[in-house]
């Protein structure tokens, strides 16, 4: 039994809003390919999909490469990302930008109201994400949707077979268990919700308003929702709408940069 009221609001339609407009950026990598494939199927048929390669020529005078032809080939490899992606997502709208990916990205979104946000993660931990810039880790930190944070699956399945979901009770958990009850009811699989039991106090009866089936579980919200997602497909927790070096630490940005399976962050739009 999913018994869900909606304390905050939380309409039945918000997976379907979720991916109603969605940016994925992609790059030659095995990873990006898998974005676009994982964000394609669960999309379905509704919705705009824009997938997004980005030409960074700044990247290329770093490494101390110039000309024309440290161009072109740079060039030629977002060309080559470009049309391999079209092929995960037939009908897909594709558009080859230049500058620094992350920026490229998050300016995108903003600029397209985008509902959601995808990438493919390279497996760099998260102090080297930080340090490094990555655009996964630029992305948690400064989109202003939703993100889907991809990685692959042994089995080669585009969509999730098993949804696990943080619960802790707030509007923002609400939220992303409105979406994977969304996505489990569509895709016909199931969607098991966790609160982690810290040893501070957790609202139990806002837990409760939200899904009288959470699985409680006694330790820290990242072990915690770690551990569950061992045997899942997509983990889907919510976000504050933090930003910037605000986010830093938050749960959500430290189960998406370690998870074992692909991550769909939740966050209400910038000007919600």
């Amino acid at each position: 039994m999913n018994t869900t009221s909606q304390p905050q609001g939380i309409g039945p339609d918000a997976e379907e809003a979720l991916f109603r407009r969605v940016v994925c950026g992609v790059d030659p990598s095995p990873e990006s390919r898998e974005a676009v494939r994982q964000v394609h199927a669960l999309q379905g048929d509704r919705g705009v999909l824009t997938i997004i390669s980005v030409l960074d020529t700044a990247l290329a005078a770093q490494a101390g490469w110039t000309g024309a032809s440290a161009t072109s080939s740079l060039k030629d490899d977002a060309e080559l990302a470009l049309g391999a992606a079209e092929l995960e997502a037939p009908g897909a709208a594709s558009r080859l930008l230049e500058g620094r990916p992350d920026q490229v990205l998050v300016a995108e979104a903003r600029k397209s109201g985008a509902t959601l946000l995808a990438v493919g993660t390279h497996g760099i931990s998260r102090p080297i994400g930080i340090a490094l810039g990555s655009v996964t880790t630029i992305v948690l930190h400064e989109a202003p949707c939703s993100v889907l944070v991809a990685r692959t699956r042994p089995d080669d399945q585009a969509l999730p077979r098993s949804i696990v979901v943080g619960i802790d009770g707030s509007d923002e958990s609400a939220a992303a268990w409105a979406v994977a009850r969304g996505l489990a009811d569509r895709l016909q699989i199931e969607a098991m919700p966790v609160t982690a039991r810290p040893s501070k106090d957790i609202d139990l009866a806002a837990v409760q308003a939200i899904t009288e089936d959470a699985r409680l579980e006694e330790g820290e919200p990242v072990d915690t929702l770690l551990s569950m997602a061992q045997n899942a497909d997509l983990l889907v927790v919510g976000s504050r709408g933090l930003h910037g070096v605000r986010a830093l630490g938050s749960v959500s940005e430290r189960v998406a940069h370690k998870a074992p399976c692909s991550v769909l962050v939740v966050r209400p739009p910038t000007d919600a």
